[in-house]
């Protein structure tokens, strides 16, 4: 039985929306999962002393929109250890919207589940840089039956997206968007304008008919749907409603005034959109988060919270939240060395991207310094002391 004990937390953050600051008393972790908030163990008591020296500890994010294929390689970019990567960026899990960028993706219903199955497989067991890939989505195309969306849920399929298949009006997709949903599916749908070649625009009216769980990048993907339309989903939906990065910030804003106006908070989600056009972002969550802190006046606990238990709650995974139980998925973060802020929070109210100075996955070190972030004005100090993992710091 492993045993960690993290303690010197400043600020703690627990990804819930209804509490999303707790009182920093110590953490105890043990076999990979948060035992004991505010504990009484001390350093006598346990293997590893993770002292945060007064910075800030949070849930790992959850990029809730994630392009990946098979292995950690984007082929929309020719980029290879992205993910990993990504883990630099804080984001300790990603959700897949459907291996789209497959070359060569199949259509055929055969191929389609194939496709989806493999992904689910592999990223089940698959853990580039230590990340938890919630893969193998299934792309919804109009030769999927009801008998297929049953198959593929026995099958550990649990997640679905529309807006690439071959229809040839979007409207046509209704039977598969509910046959998934029939079938315990978790259904992801474009929004907005074409992203790609190949690709149909996505209108507010077709997502009222369509009724998705999620309405995926909704302040574009890239390109957003209108204002009426924005505020139809919001106040006549009960569908979540995702903020990624690869979007448009002008709309990201306007959402959040909707949001606060009809008391939406607990359906926002963030996520990337990356791999895509827009590039490799491993900075992606982290910098819409200090987006949404900075100009649409988000509390940057709120923010966070949209980026892990509210991620948690609307797709039913166990990471995004620090309580009793849940897997210990931590971020330690600090203002930036040299910063105008005095803390983590106050760098991302400022638009400031916080500085990382350890991610740990199921309780173990994933990164040390990041080599993506800032440098953390203060650096957890781990007892006994452990090497940089491979690839972690900056390379000079």
């Amino acid at each position: 039985m492993s045993r960690t004990l993290v303690t010197g937390i400043g600020t703690l953050l627990t990804g819930d929306l209804a509490a999303p600051v707790a009182e920093p008393g110590d953490l105890l972790i043990v076999d990979g999962r948060i035992a004991e908030l505010g504990t009484s163990a001390g350093p006598a008591d346990v293997d590893q002393v993770i002292d945060a020296q007064g910075a800030t500890v949070a849930p790992g994010l959850i990029d809730s929109h994630c392009h990946v294929v098979l292995g950690d390689y984007t082929p929309r970019q020719t980029a290879v250890g992205f993910l990993a990567s990504y883990v630099h960026g804080g984001i300790t899990s990603v959700i897949s919207p459907g291996e789209i960028h497959l070359p060569g993706r199949p259509h055929d219903a055969a191929g389609v589940k194939a496709l989806a199955v493999l992904a689910q497989r592999s990223w089940s067991e698959y853990r580039p840089g230590g990340m938890k890939v919630n893969g193998g989505s299934i792309v919804l195309e109009p030769v999927l039956t009801a008998a297929d969306f049953t198959e593929l849920a026995g099958l550990g399929v649990r997640f679905a997206k529309f807006g690439f298949g071959r229809y040839s009006d979007p409207a046509d997709g209704l039977p598969q968007v509910r046959a998934a949903q029939d079938a315990g599916i978790l259904v992801t749908c474009h929004s907005g304008g074409a992203s790609i070649p190949g690709s149909k625009p996505i209108t507010t009216d077709h997502l009222m008919l369509l009724a998705p769980d999620i309405c995926g990048h909704i302040n574009g993907g890239p390109t957003s749907l209108d204002s009426a339309g924005l505020r139809t989903i919001v106040a006549e939906t009960s569908m979540a409603l995702q903020l990624v990065q690869a979007g448009n910030l002008r709309s990201s804003i306007e959402l959040v005034d909707l949001v606060r106006e009809h008391g939406a908070e607990g359906r926002v989600v963030l996520g990337s959109d990356t791999p895509t056009g827009t590039g490799t972002m491993p900075l992606g969550v982290l910098k819409t988060v200090a987006e949404l802190s900075s100009l649409a006046g988000v509390d940057p606990a709120v923010a966070w919270a949209w980026a892990t238990g509210n991620v948690s709650a609307v797709y039913g995974i166990e990471a995004g939240v620090i309580a009793p139980g849940r897997p210990a998925d931590l971020v330690v973060m600090d203002a930036p060395w040299g910063a105008q802020a005095p803390d983590a929070l106050s760098a991302l109210a400022r638009g400031d991207i916080p500085g990382i100075s350890l991610v740990l996955i199921d309780g173990e070190i994933k990164a040390l310094t990041s080599r993506n972030t800032p440098a953390a004005a203060r650096k957890a100090r781990i007892t006994p002391e452990v090497p940089e993992p491979p690839g972690s710091a900056h390379v000079c």
